[in-house]
């Protein structure tokens, strides 16, 4: 930490304790008012330029001097080094930033390989989307839509994951083999599956907001008298300096103030999955349909039955659930759909048992046998799929 900074910490603290004395007399009360005069004349831009470098990231695996070797491994161009990290000591925000600009290289990168290496057609979202309409869009085998045999649809779990991705941490800190769909597809397409690719985490796009609503002017604001409307307009001054006092301490390198605009019926891993089902999956010809849904994809495809649990009896022959976060229960699921889980799913779970070894459950809906590897230590939003071979030699036969 710098000695700007340390010095910004010893006024705060300086400042919370003599506020906490203010009651002891003038001489307090007097070195309060002091410390916040200079506080104010901090330019905390400045100060933050000293701690925190910009947050301005390549855009390109290159432009980071990453790449792909052979074996799928993410490497340092010139030292060959597994990807760092903490590539600056003591800026945990700015390195968080920096991974999360490379894991978006990295599904743009995913994407390429789902159409390039595995031949894959991406197909947008909704399919009447309008020219300026939002859209997302899934990836698809050539003859997803002409096999009459079998077909295997994959589902990810949640959080920054998108299409062709079981978990970003793997991919980059192990291999594409560990943290991608692609041995999953490249193997089914071998055994004469066709393939879809859902892409449930894609539901929305990000635009920059206009202007603030608390620069809004107020509708019936011209009717109010004007002293009146002098002091509001002072008030909102005030609280607006005091606010961009704190985010710029908070925040110095304030990024653009985004919203969300959601997809027609895609707004949702469930929406998704449903729309998916009802403009793709139940218009193939297969006669047989196989799923893995892992975590929140599990969960995705319950929904998935609840709603269309009839056409999905009909056609889904097989479901390998990994780690899945369904809940019959809370998801309301009937009867028969318990029922028919329990003869055509099997959830394999992080566990160091071996593999396939079962694993006792407190709901009464598929088998959980263990996938031979205990996961639950790691960081990653979505446990590993990758290794459980187990979900292989069951499902693609």
């Amino acid at each position: 930490m710098s000695n700007f900074s340390s010095l910004l910490v010893f006024l705060f603290v300086d400042l919370s304790m003599a506020q906490l004395q203010q009651g002891g007399g003038p001489d307090e009360k007097e070195k309060t008012t002091a410390l916040k005069d200079l506080l104010s004349r901090i330019d905390l831009d400045e100060l933050m330029k000293k701690d925190e470098p910009p947050l301005e990231f390549p855009d390109t695996l290159e432009g980071f001097e990453y790449a792909f070797n052979e074996n799928g491994q993410l490497r340092h161009i010139k030292t060959g080094e597994p990807f760092i990290f903490n590539y600056r000591e003591d800026l945990h925000r700015w390195n968080q930033k920096r991974y999360e600009a490379l894991g978006e290289i990295i599904t743009k990168h995913i994407y390429e390989l789902l159409e390039k290496d595995c031949n894959l057609d991406k197909v947008y979202l909704p399919k009447d989307a309008a020219d300026n309409e939002p859209r997302s869009f899934i990836f698809m085998s050539k003859d997803a839509l002409t096999n009459a045999d079998k077909m295997l649809v994959l589902i990810h779990g949640s959080g920054v994951v998108r299409a062709g991705q079981w978990a970003r941490r793997l991919i980059i800190n192990e291999d594409l083999n560990s943290g991608t769909q692609i041995p999953y597809i490249k193997k089914a397409m071998e055994e004469g599956f066709a393939v879809i690719v859902l892409n449930p985490n894609e539901n929305y796009i990000e635009v920059e907001k206009s202007k603030p609503l608390a620069q809004q002017q107020s509708p019936d604001s011209s009717d109010e008298p004007a002293e009146k409307r002098e002091r509001k307009e002072r008030i909102l001054k005030d609280n607006k300096k005091r606010r961009d006092f704190y985010e710029k301490y908070r925040n110095p390198q304030k990024e653009k103030e985004t919203m969300q605009l959601y997809i027609r019926e895609n707004g949702s891993p469930e929406e998704h999955a449903l729309y998916v089902w009802d403009n793709f999956i139940s218009k193939s010809p297969a006669e047989n349909v196989f799923f893995v849904a892992h975590s929140y994809g599990g969960l995705a495809f319950v929904e998935l039955m609840i709603q269309r649990e009839a056409d999905v009896k009909s056609k889904v022959t097989a479901v390998a659930l990994t780690d899945s976060v369904h809940n019959v229960w809370h998801q309301e699921a009937n009867k028969t759909i318990r029922e028919w889980m329990r003869e055509n799913c099997c959830n394999w779970v992080s566990s160091s048992e071996p593999l396939d070894t079962p694993v006792e459950s407190m709901l009464p809906d598929c088998p959980r046998v263990s996938a031979g590897l205990d996961w639950r230590s790691g960081e990653e939003e979505n446990p590993p799929v990758g290794p459980c071979v187990g979900v292989d030699h069951h499902l693609l036969i």
